[in-house]
């Protein structure tokens, strides 16, 4: 029987193709990128709903946060090094409650197209595919919760 060694048994159960790691690298952009954004949105937020909309993107930023910290550590068990770069911010300097919440509809849409594409990727790693459903998922929620918040 041959000798199981760490490198062996990554390339026999996980997927850590260049595809693979470049969509992860997309997500960590995307999810370091939104940590920033919904704490900045949550500062521009005026008027007499101010505390439930500031904390409800400061819950946002958060979440992203802790998307960021889950995607990052695969990176790394994957082998790969994340990025210290995010994904481009741009700014409306639109900051009513609603232009806010189309611009977080954008940002969430773009996130899970990126978790779609790397169930596609994961192949046999269930790892890899049970953590981007799980994100599929809750990205899903989130996109329904703006929707309602939109209407």
């Amino acid at each position: 029987m041959a000798k199981v060694t760490k490198q062996r048994t990554k390339k026999l159960v996980r997927n850590n193709s260049k595809a693979v790691l470049d969509c992860l690298q997309d997500i960590y952009e995307i999810e370091i990128s939104n940590v920033n954004r919904y704490l900045h949105y949550s500062f521009m937020i005026l008027g007499h709903n101010r505390i439930p909309i500031q904390k409800w993107f400061r819950d946002m930023s958060s979440e992203s946060m802790q998307h960021a910290i889950k995607i990052g550590e695969e990176i790394t068990a994957l082998g790969g090094h994340p990025h210290m770069q995010h994904a481009q911010l741009d700014e409306s300097h639109e900051h009513g409650v609603d232009a806010l919440l189309e611009e977080t509809l954008e940002t969430e849409l773009a996130a899970l197209n990126c978790y779609k594409k790397l169930v596609k990727l994961a192949g046999d790693d269930i790892a890899l595919d049970e953590l981007a459903r799980e994100m599929v998922r809750l990205e899903t929620e989130h996109i329904e919760e703006v929707y309602k918040m939109l209407n």
